[in-house]
Order: structure tokens, then C-alpha cells, then sequence
């Protein structure tokens, strides 16, 4: 493994990996513990810069763009999250970071969930916000609907309906910087991109994995996200160190519509001793 050291920090770079790169950032002080976030659907990295600066000062902060999102372009074959996941301890093998927190929002969620399920002696500890264990009914016809619009359409014709699922009513009739941001980052993302990973989320059901996470896992969820908050309360009740908490005022991304109360729990959640969860 190449030391992390040789890595620019404060600046994108790409980490090669058989299905096509993978655009990654270093931020926070050098041999701290190390944090590694992984984006949603139809964001990039860049829906991160909060919580950057929250732990700049004291970890080691890992950002990639998942695959054809950002600046990670599409990737050669089909992207399952197994992949994704796998994505994650590409990143960490090419850094030489042994151990990391993960944090992930709605399919970043699911994808470091997976991950820590693949692959448990890597993963410290995991936050996991707005994600399902399984697609729901009718999640297969759902993105099919979808990824016809990206194809057929563009993202443009995706940003005003994403958007309105995704934000509160109160975020939306003031048109925050959250959701100019949002707005951005769904414009920007590549249609291609969008398509094969939201083939992902068509049908996956990881719900077998969450009786063997042996690492605290914290849950987090936007109390007005729809069906969510009931369904991370299952996923909480079925993990051994699981827990639960509800974001007031939220939709499904509170890392960003709610950032300062995202930030605070984070916060505690990383440094609370480990023995407290059991």
C-alpha cells in the first residue's frame, strides 16, 4: 500500500481501481483517526464541506465521489452495493488507513452499512443517515421511472422533483443555500452516473447484515424524511450497537439541510467512548 503521506491533502486526486477511478480529497491533520464520508445519490462530495470543517482540527478526513458522481467518472461494468462498498476499502488500502469511522447519507448510508458488514475489522464505527436495509415495494419501477427521465430528459428535468422530496417545506419556500446547493450538485451529476447507480437501489435487501455489526453504529434521520424514521428505528433495534436519533425540521439529507444539529451529533458520537454502547 502507497502511504498517505505521498497523497496531496487539501486538493482532489484519483485513486485508480480496475472498474475506472475514483475522485478523492484529504482534509483535517495528518495521522489524526481517520473519518471517511461517502455521498448520496445525485450529490457530490462537496455535500461534506460542513462537517469538514466541524473535524478538520482534530481527524483525518476522507472524501471520494461515489462512482459517476462529481469528478469520479462512470465506471466499466454493472455497480451493486457490494461494489460500492468495496469502493470504500480501495480508498482506505491506497491512503494505508487500517481503521476508519464511516459516515454515509441515503445511498452513502447504505453503502457504508454494507461496508462495515464486508468488511468489519477495517470500520471503527459508522453513522448512517436516511438509508434503508432493503428497497422498499415498488422500488424497482420507481427508479425505472427515473432513469428514463435522466436518459431520456437530462438531470435538469430531475432537480425540481428531487428536490421536493428531498426538503422540508419551511427550506423550500425559502430557498436556503442547502437547497441551491442541492439543486447544483443533482444538475452536475452525469446521467450515465445517476442510471447505474440507481440500478443499485433497485432491488437490494441487506437486512440479515445488521445482527453482526459488532462496531457502534449510530442512526440518523430527518424527522420529516417520509417512511424513514420508522424504518432506521427497526434497523437501530436490530443492531447490537445501534442507536437512534431523530433530526427536528429535517428531510433526507440533514447533514446539509441541518447542518450545525447533524454536526453536533457527529460530533459526540465520535467521541464517545465505544464500552458506552454495550
Amino acid at each position: 500500500m502507497t502511504s498517505r503521506s505521498n497523497w496531496p491533502r487539501g486538493e482532489s486526486f484519483h485513486i485508480q481501481t480496475a472498474s475506472g477511478p475514483l475522485n478523492c480529497r484529504i482534509d483535517g491533520r495528518a495521522g489524526a483517526p481517520s473519518i471517511l464520508f461517502s455521498n448520496s445519490h445525485a450529490t457530490d462530495m462537496s455535500l461534506w464541506t460542513h462537517q469538514v470543517a466541524t473535524l478538520a482540527d482534530g481527524f483525518n478526513v476522507i472524501r471520494y465521489d461515489q462512482r459517476g458522481h462529481g469528478a469520479t467518472p462512470v465506471s466499466n461494468g454493472r455497480i451493486t452495493f457490494d461494489s460500492l462498498a468495496d469502493d470504500i476499502i480501495t480508498v482506505l488500502d491506497a491512503l494505508d488507513v487500517e481503521t476508519a469511522t464511516l459516515v454515509g447519507v441515503s445511498m452513502g448510508a447504505v453503502t457504508v452499512l454494507r461496508c462495515a458488514a464486508r468488511h468489519p475489522r477495517r470500520i471503527a464505527r459508522v453513522l448512517a443517515s436516511d438509508g434503508q436495509w432493503a428497497a422498499p415495494s415498488g422500488a424497482h419501477q420507481m427508479w425505472e421511472e427515473r432513469i428514463g427521465v435522466a436518459l431520456g430528459q437530462g438531470m435538469q428535468a430531475l432537480i425540481e422533483p428531487t428536490i421536493q422530496r428531498w426538503f422540508t417545506p419551511a427550506s423550500l419556500n425559502s430557498d436556503a443555500e442547502p437547497v441551491l446547493h442541492a439543486r447544483r450538485m443533482i444538475g452536475a451529476t452525469s446521467k450515465e452516473g445517476y442510471a447505474n447507480c440507481a440500478r443499485a437501489m433497485q432491488d437490494y435487501d441487506f437486512r440479515s447484515d445488521f445482527a453482526q455489526l459488532r462496531m457502534p453504529v449510530q442512526y440518523v434521520v430527518g424527522e420529516q424524511d417520509g417512511k424513514l424514521p420508522v424504518v432506521m428505528q427497526e434497523m437501530s433495534d436490530a443492531t447490537p450497537y445501534g442507536r437512534f436519533t431523530t433530526i427536528a425540521n429535517a428531510g433526507h439529507l440533514p447533514c446539509l439541510e441541518r447542518a450545525h444539529e447533524f454536526n453536533a451529533l457527529l460530533s459526540s458520537f465520535i467521541t464517545t467512548k465505544a464500552k458506552e454502547f454495550l
